[in-house]
């Protein structure tokens, strides 16, 4: 017993000719602990279970005691086979041992993947592990086989779902992130005729890319070599259209003379109701000057009118094609929409036009917004005993509460009549919509004379100079002609400046006066936006102070007390400010001045001129944004030496974001007109590379904490624009 130990403990690989190798781990199995010694004298021959060895199972190991012991007797005849086994390999070392016994294992576990069961066949009982298959190196290649094909099944797929979420995730954002990343841009027109005088601007998506495109008014010396200057025709009129993205020219359309006024977003049905075929269409509109190819063009686009001295054109707005022009007279006003009071489905338009031999008369004027053709006859009034030297207001139309719909105008003064009356006027008709019938028998009250259709409205001897709708980010530039902005101006109050110093507020239910606030020297129309969070709009207001001084100054739309004001070193300038709604509901305010007038600083220093400077050195014109969340801060986006014309906001929905575009006279080193220019810029980029001004802040105990500069760029570089 104690030779065959010896052996067990020095042998723990031994073979026999036909058996695999021995698994030390099978002893493991033993369930009685006092029996080690019987376990080692009668260890298994290196292949257990198998069907072509000789010994005992490991189920006959686990079986009992029985199958665990061996006689005694059998000592010798293992002796003997151990000596044969060491005659037949002598050259076998410990090494290559351990490499077979590792090169069992790996078969061993090959044949598990490939569900071969060992002991003698597939779910054989003792298959734990001590058997190998005949087959064990073809089962395994097959077994690698079919591992790599379940593999490559489950990894090609999964492959071709990443690349696709890429795809979706980030390579189609991408596309869209350049335009979020719209560059600033600027076009120069040269050789511009008419001086200082701003110049028409509209907004319009052109290309159909969701940017407002920039519709501009130029005048130019004319390239055709064989008109004589002699005869006066050397400048040439025209109207631009601009890609908002690049400031590429998408359309020119020559006019016949210079154009002051566009507007843009009158839409045509894709079938409007019954329009006459053929040459019937012109025998139904004779004061029409439609080609046909234009009735057919009308539904392909946005419709924009181009309003001369003269002449009314309309065009499509993504081509630039002439629908239709008319001549109604002289052109003293904007056109404004009304509605359908045919029945086309189109919107009609009114215009005011003052004829050449009765200056104090005022006509308004009915054309068709489908062919331009004028609806009955002007309708003339005579405002002499109201004033005869004021400022044309409107037209402007007001919808009220009951449905009712009213024209507000005047000369100095502010009127209203009723719309059904101006097409009974024109045409002796009744409107075809039982909509347009209606009169308020609030607004009717107002009438003071029973003899006349006009409804007086202002009150005061001073000549009105602006009337607005109070309407929260109107910009006065986009000159919209849809029926979403005249539906949201038509529904407002009304904001009234009489005489550059009497601000004041109509309420339009029943068009009496709110408030009024008296104020010095108003010399620019009122900007609307949301400053404190009553949701009635408030007035970002310019006034003239001391020579070369500008006063910014915020009024309460719904008290008319002063909210904020700062005053400004401002001169030369004459630019009404904007207003840009952000995503929180308040209103960020943009406008263009000097430096702020600082509180220590001593007005006659102030304006001093340094020695050694010029003083026809040019002047420095900054735009400053103002948020209500940070009132004693302003922040600077730009400044330039241009003389700013006119401004315009344009929003861009899907990015957050509003591009402001400026229009502005450059002057040209030589004795030449100066050049217009267009620029375009992105408000989120500006404000990340705008200044801070503060405005006399202070940081005394018991006052407000001043923020700091992390804290106030953090927050207007998260700022988000909508449109209203």
């Amino acid at each position: 017993m104690a030779a065959a130990l010896s052996r067990a403990l020095k042998l723990p690989g031994k073979k026999c000719s036909e058996l695999g190798e021995y698994d030390p781990l099978t002893q493991a199995d033993s369930e009685d602990d006092s029996e080690d010694d019987d376990l080692v004298l009668n260890y298994p021959h290196n292949g257990l279970g198998r069907g072509n060895c000789t010994g005992a199972s490991t189920s006959e190991l686990r079986g009992g005691r029985t199958g665990r012991l061996v006689a005694d007797e059998d000592g010798a005849e293992e002796e003997e086979e151990e000596d044969k086994w060491r005659e037949r390999l002598p050259g076998k070392t410990r090494q290559e041992k351990a490499e077979k016994g590792l090169q069992y294992w790996s078969q061993r576990e090959t044949n598990r993947d490939g569900g071969v069961e060992e002991g003698g066949g597939p779910g054989a009982p003792g298959g734990s592990g001590l058997g190998v298959s005949a087959s064990v190196d073809p089962e395994g290649k097959k077994a690698n086989v079919r591992g790599a094909i379940r593999a490559a099944f489950f990894l090609v797929p999964l492959v071709c779902v990443m690349m696709l979420v890429l795809l979706c995730a980030f390579l189609v954002p991408c596309q869209q992130g350049e335009l979020d990343q719209r560059p600033q841009w600027e076009r120069e027109f040269g050789d511009h005729v008419g001086g200082v005088t701003p110049p028409p601007l509209a907004l319009l998506d052109v290309n159909n890319d969701s940017f407002e495109d920039v519709l501009i008014g130029v005048t130019q010396k004319s390239n055709t070599s064989h008109l004589s200057s002699s005869v006066g025709n050397y400048k040439e009129h025209s109207v631009l259209a601009l890609s908002a993205v690049s400031g590429e020219l998408l359309w020119r359309q020559v006019f016949r003379e210079p154009v002051e006024s566009i507007q843009c977003g009158l839409q045509y049905e894709a079938h409007p109701s019954p329009l006459p075929a053929g040459g019937a269409a012109l025998r139904a509109f004779p004061h029409s000057a439609i080609p046909l190819s234009g009735l057919r063009d009308r539904a392909n686009g946005p419709v924009c009118l181009l309003s001369g001295s003269a002449h009314l054109t309309a065009v499509n707005g993504t081509t630039g094609r002439e629908l239709w022009s008319v001549t109604p007279g002289k052109i003293e006003s904007q056109a404004i929409a009304v509605p359908d009071l045919q029945g086309d489905t189109v919107p009609d338009l009114l215009i005011a036009t003052l004829p050449a031999d009765q200056v104090s008369d005022l006509s308004l004027v009915l054309l068709s917004g489908l062919t331009g053709a004028q609806l009955g006859h002007p309708v003339t009034f005579n405002l002499t005993t109201f004033n005869l030297t004021g400022k044309l207001v409107g037209p402007l139309l007001h919808e009220t509460q009951l449905g009712a719909h009213y024209i507000l105008f005047g000369l100095g003064t502010v009127e209203a009549i009723s719309l059904r009356d101006i097409y009974n006027q024109a045409t002796g008709k009744t409107p075809i919509s039982p909509g347009l019938r209606l009169k308020d028998p609030v607004w009717e009250k107002l009438r003071k004379n029973h003899n006349s259709s006009l409804i007086h409205i202002s009150s005061g001897t001073e000549q009105v100079e602006f009337l607005l709708p109070l309407v929260a980010g109107l910009c006065n530039n986009h000159n919209r002609l849809d029926s979403l902005s005249n539906l949201n101006s038509s529904r407002s109050d009304w904001v009234l400046v009489c005489g550059s110093s009497k601000l004041s507020v109509l309420r339009e239910k029943d068009a009496h006066t709110a408030w009024t606030l008296s104020l010095s020297a108003i010399h620019s129309r009122p900007a609307p936006g949301q400053f404190n969070d009553d949701r009635i709009p408030d007035l970002l207001v310019q006034k003239s102070g001391a020579p070369r001084m500008r006063k910014i100054q915020v009024i309460d739309g719904a008290r008319g007390r002063s909210l904020w004001e700062t005053e400004f070193i401002c001169p030369r300038l004459d630019l009404e400010g904007s207003s840009v709604m952000t995503t929180s509901g308040q209103s960020a305010f943009l406008f263009w001045a000097g430096d702020p007038l600082r509180p220590q600083k001593n007005l006659t220093k102030t304006t001093q001129v340094a020695p050694g400077v010029s003083p026809a050195m040019p002047v420095i014109r900054k735009l400053f944004m103002l948020h209500p969340a940070y009132p004693t801060v302003l922040l600077e986006l730009v400044s330039t030496t241009d003389t700013i014309l006119t401004a315009a906001v344009s929003y861009m929905e899907q990015q957050k974001d509003a591009s402001y575009i400026t229009v502005s006279s450059r002057p040209t080193s030589g004795l030449g007109p100066g050049s217009r220019v267009v620029k375009s810029m992105s408000l989120r980029a500006a404000i990340a590379a705008g200044q801070i001004v503060r405005l006399g802040e202070s940081n005394t105990a018991g006052g407000p904490v001043r923020p700091g500069v992390f804290e106030i760029n953090k927050f207007f570089r998260r700022l988000a624009f909508k449109q209203h």
